[in-house]
């Protein structure tokens, strides 16, 4: 029986996971200690993944809307992992291994590509219990990846632009392609139960691509745009 669309979901995927990080985080802070920023990071991305996983965003995504459900994948896949990537102090940071760049970037755009397939995104929706969880598993977890070497890795300012220039760039064309398709892809939301805020699939799937352009641009954006000034400050110093 499909639920209504305001109810609450009890997701073991965030109720279960996001404490245990939490605890971990916090045992792990005893030994190597984080400022209040990066502290308030952690925390906010904890609670961005209990935002999409736990409230009606989940059951809007997984019952009726797929510009909601695109929402979510945006934001287990790229702002929690930020802010959560955001909040290791760098003392810790330094124990753990380093991640190279490239095949970060690479692993994230191959994962991310792979489950908007229509026919994996569409049996992820249909085995909510088992592929779906796989599926929001492998996005937050490429997506820290994808972020470490931006926050810890040693690599210059202008690399560190030109390497978030480049994810959005192979990120973005998903979105725009599904603003542009003429016809539903997801078979999954054709059989929604109703049509919710008045928007027919094709609507919807119109609405999702470019939202998820757009959701997608702040992020990246707003961190390219720091690397990138800092890259520019970096220059002239050395011209002076």
């Amino acid at each position: 029986m499909t639920p209504g669309p305001y109810s609450w979901s009890w997701n073991p995927e965030a109720l279960l996971v996001v404490p245990a990080l939490t605890v971990a985080y916090l045992v792990l802070l005893r030994r190597h200690p984080a400022g209040p920023l990066q502290i308030a990071s952690f925390i906010g991305g904890m609670l961005l993944v209990l935002a999409v996983t736990v409230t009606p965003v989940e059951t809007i995504a997984l019952h009726y809307l797929l510009s909601v459900h695109l929402l979510q994948n945006v934001v287990l896949a790229e702002w929690a992992p930020a802010l959560v990537v955001l909040g290791v102090p760098p003392a810790l940071a330094m124990t753990l291994p380093r991640v190279p760049p490239i095949p970060a970037l690479l692993l994230w755009v191959v994962n991310y590509m792979a489950w908007h397939l229509p026919w994996a995104y569409d049996a992820a929706l249909r085995n909510p219990h088992t592929l779906l969880h796989l599926e929001h598993a492998s996005y937050f977890v490429t997506g820290l990846l994808l972020w470490w070497p931006v926050v810890h890795g040693r690599h210059s300012a202008g690399f560190k632009a030109t390497y978030l220039f480049v994810a959005f760039a192979l990120a973005s064309p998903i979105g725009l392609l599904l603003a542009l398709i003429p016809e539903p892809v997801y078979e999954f939301y054709l059989d929604a139960p109703q049509e919710l805020w008045g928007l027919d699939p094709l609507l919807d799937q119109q609405i999702a691509g470019v939202t998820m352009s757009v959701e997608e641009a702040v992020v990246f954006f707003a961190a390219f745009a720091f690397f990138f000034a800092r890259f520019l400050r970096e220059q002239d110093a050395l011209e002076a």
